[in-house]
């Protein structure tokens, strides 16, 4: 009773929003009329169901789409998501699946209907996004269900006294492949016991790009073919703002690449202004070059090439407890640092003890860590690179446990 309220307050919070926030009347506007929008189920196909809550936990889980894919041509991928963010750019990557949507809302009837109407063999969540509906819809219909890449915390619902019904929908999964040991020691002690440490498939997927890697002529041409960039990736306006100083100063000896998580042309403009006329869009490249030494990526899907012309890199994300990837520019040899705040990314810690990872708190860290960087970066990109190769096979992992 109480989960299906708040499901309900969690429709008016996004209906509400849309007035005010485009991205939540995207929310809204992608689950009208669902029902309608749904393809004809061919009896005749197997279907295998991906869910993922934004474009990283679909990045996550390409490895596994396209094994079952290279496996199993004859199946039906059939991939939704909550986020807009991941709905609207998940086309932007190679892909085998069949057909993309919106998850419905998370009510029971939603769950009946969308289910019936699909019949999956299996259904894969990709690391998050736990909606009960649906997993209990998905048991009674004989679905089998599969958490991978999961991470999970001691002060998460389920491990409470009132996450009654959140370790219910736990206990309805056929197995759970978790990234490291806590998770699956938290796991162990809500008695749920088909659990699996295999660790973080992402290891397979920046190798995939980096083996599929596309050269670009702009970047190319911008670093004079041969240079190599201190690269800011993902970055939020605090991590810029942390940066300026470091940033005019490195400008003497090297080109810089920035390329913001956000790319509305408020924030684009914010950037510009706060460099100056040194800066160049990559939109704008072709007509408006003119030896600059700051290069803004404006666009999505070019980060993650765009780390292959780099000698190190700054990760954002790292102050607001929303880091983001670090193992893409780490498949290229980068040392990476990132802020404090990064205890819900294990990847992380494991960065930092391989010594390939650096983290600052304020200002007077920043130096010291770019220093150290600059004069070990030969050894530091051998240690990079080794460790990305040392941590793949997730994937083959995975498979090779499913039924």
């Amino acid at each position: 009773m109480f989960y299906s309220l708040s499901i309900r307050i969690l429709f008016l919070v996004f209906w509400l929003a849309q007035f005010f926030n485009p991205k939540a009347k995207k929310w809204i506007i992608g689950r009208q009329n669902w029902r309608k929008n749904l393809p004809k189920n061919d009896s005749n196909k197997e279907i295998i169901w991906f869910h993922c809550a934004s474009l990283g936990e679909f990045d996550q889980g390409l490895p596994l789409m396209n094994k079952i894919r290279a496996e199993k041509p004859e199946i039906f991928i059939l991939l939704t998501f909550f986020s807009p963010s991941g709905f609207e750019n998940y086309h932007k990557r190679q892909h085998p699946a069949d057909f993309v949507t919106y998850l419905p809302l998370d009510t029971k009837s939603n769950a009946r209907d969308f289910i019936s109407h699909f019949r999956p063999k299996e259904f894969y969540i990709v690391k998050y996004e736990f909606w009960c509906n649906f997993i209990f819809e998905a048991k009674n219909q004989g679905v089998k269900i599969y958490s991978i890449c999961a991470i999970f915390r001691e002060n998460q619902r389920f491990f409470k006294w009132y996450g009654i019904i959140f370790r219910k929908a736990i206990h309805c999964f056929d197995h759970i492949f978790v990234q490291n040991d806590e998770s699956h020691d938290l796991l162990k002690k809500i008695n749920f016991s088909n659990v699996t440490k295999v660790g973080d498939m992402r290891f397979d997927r920046v190798l995939e790009n980096k083996s599929g890697l596309v050269k670009d002529e702009i970047i190319e041409y911008f670093l004079n073919g041969g240079e190599k960039a201190f690269i800011l990736g993902s970055s939020w306006t605090i991590d810029e703002q942390f940066l300026k100083e470091e940033i005019d100063k490195l400008l003497s000896k090297q080109k810089i690449i920035i390329a913001p998580h956000d790319i509305s042309s408020r924030h684009i403009v914010e950037i510009e202004k706060m460099f100056a006329s040194n800066t160049i869009l990559f939109s704008e490249f072709k007509e408006k070059y003119n030896n600059q030494s700051i290069l803004i990526i404006d666009c999505i899907g070019k980060l993650s090439n765009a780390y292959s012309y780099g000698s190190f890199a700054y990760i954002g994300g790292g102050f607001t407890g929303k880091l983001h990837n670090i193992l893409e520019p780490a498949v290229f040899g980068l040392p990476v640092i990132f802020g404090p705040k990064f205890t819900k990314f294990p990847e992380a810690q494991q960065f930092i003890d391989a010594g390939i990872g650096f983290t600052v708190s304020n200002k007077e860290e920043l130096p010291s860590a770019i220093d150290f960087i600059q004069k070990n970066l030969p050894l530091l990109k051998v240690k990079a690179e080794n460790f990305v190769e040392n941590n793949k096979g997730v994937v083959n992992k995975i498979y090779e446990l499913i039924p």
